[in-house]
Formats: C-alpha cells, structure tokens, sequence
C-alpha cells in the first residue's frame, strides 16, 4: 500500500486512469470531480495523486484498490464520508460526482434531498451522512479549482423516457411527466419505480379531473331545479 504517486499519465477511463511509475503501470480509480480536474492534463504529461488503499475483498480472493485525490484535503474528506457505518469506498466514490466543496455545503446545511440526488445515496445514506458529519466539514467546503460539472439525467430517466416514447406520448410531454414525477418523488432509483409514479401521478390527474367535472355537474343540476 501507498498514499502517493507520481507518474506519467498513460490511459484515461471512465472512473480510472492508469500511471505509469517506471513503467510499471498502476489503475487508480479517481471520483467524478477529481476526473474533471484532470481533464486538461494530456496523456504522456506527469501526474501526481494523493492515494487512498483498501483492501477488496471478492469472494476467497483480495485486491488492493487504489483511490486518487489532487490533494490531501481532498483525501480527508473521503476518509470522513469513509466513517459513516453504511458508506463503502466504492460508494464514496460514485457520490464525488459533484464538487466536493458543494457537497460540503449539502452535509452542512442538512440537505437530505440533494444528496439523495447524488449517485449511489438513497434516503437512508443521507440521513446517516448529515447526522454523521453535519457540522464537521465546514473547511471541506473551502476547496477550490472544481470546474462546474454538468447536470445530466441518471440512466434509469433516459430509459423511462424512452419507454413512454415507444408508448407513443411525444417527447416533451414524456419529459413533463418524468419531470413532475421526480419533483413529487426525490427517491427514485430505477426506471421501474419513475415509471410507477408516473402511472400514479397520471391516474391521480385524471381521478382529480372526473371529480372536478362531477362537482360541475351536480351544480348545474341543482341550479335547472325550480326554487
């Protein structure tokens, strides 16, 4: 195990790169905010990480994992999310998607509906993280050098718009009802349960709808009875 690299960068993934230390070439799985600080660094220019290692356990066999940061503040406030029972390093790392010093704020402010929004921490994570640690990371949210990263939509939204598209609903209307249906609910997860509200949702308007026409109804009928 180590805490630090310095290297050539050789390969740029998804989640990981690969550095090159005497050509010995190591994988180092980077979070999705310290990916975008990277991304104006070419391959075969140096790099230096701050690392943290775990040992990862599959089955009957164990491999160190290796985790990268720009530098070490940024590491200690992994290891700080690391310290709530039900955050793994795999899931801390999908849930750096965003700025770190934005996530901060969200711990400090107690915001459970943004960080139930980040990848990987439901309703419960949420709950666990600012009880954990609101009011502790309050210097977390003095880093700096993040570039805006931009919203995209989860995969599961995708999907369920293209299923209400081969439904035959038009595309803006399928981005309407998707839309309504994450704002009534913050804690979908998968395309099944997106679709779920939006059925409800759906059938709730039109249950709303017959009970607004009925209600006009009986009041025409009350005013055509003779006094």
């Amino acid at each position: 195990m180590f805490s630090r690299i310095e290297g050539i960068l050789r390969e740029r993934g998804e989640d990981a790169v690969l550095v090159d230390v005497g050509g010995i070439a190591y994988e180092i799985m980077l979070p999705g905010c310290v990916m975008d600080k990277l991304a104006d660094v070419d391959l075969g220019k140096p790099v230096r990480l701050e690392i943290y290692s775990y040992l990862q356990i599959d089955g009957n066999r164990g491999t160190a994992a290796y985790i990268g940061f720009t530098n070490g503040v940024e590491r200690e406030f992994f290891e700080a999310l690391l310290t709530v029972s039900s955050v793994g390093p795999k899931t801390a790392v999908r849930a750096f998607a965003r700025p770190m010093a934005e996530i901060a704020r969200y711990i400090d402010d107690g915001d459970r509906n943004a960080l139930r929004r980040l990848p990987g921490i439901g309703d419960q994570k949420a709950k666990d993280i600012i009880a954990k640690l609101q009011g502790k990371v309050a210097r977390f949210g003095l880093i700096q050098g993040e570039p805006a990263r931009k919203e995209s939509a989860p995969d599961f939204v995708a999907e369920a718009i293209e299923v209400l598209l081969q439904l035959q609903y038009r595309r803006a209307e399928a981005d309407r009802m998707v839309k309504e249906a994450l704002s009534n609910n913050g804690a979908i997860s998968s395309a099944e349960d997106l679709l779920t509200e939006v059925y409800r949702k759906t059938r709730g308007d039109v249950a709303s709808e017959r009970s607004s026409g009925g209600d006009a109804e009986r009041e025409r009928s009350s005013r055509k009875k003779p006094a």
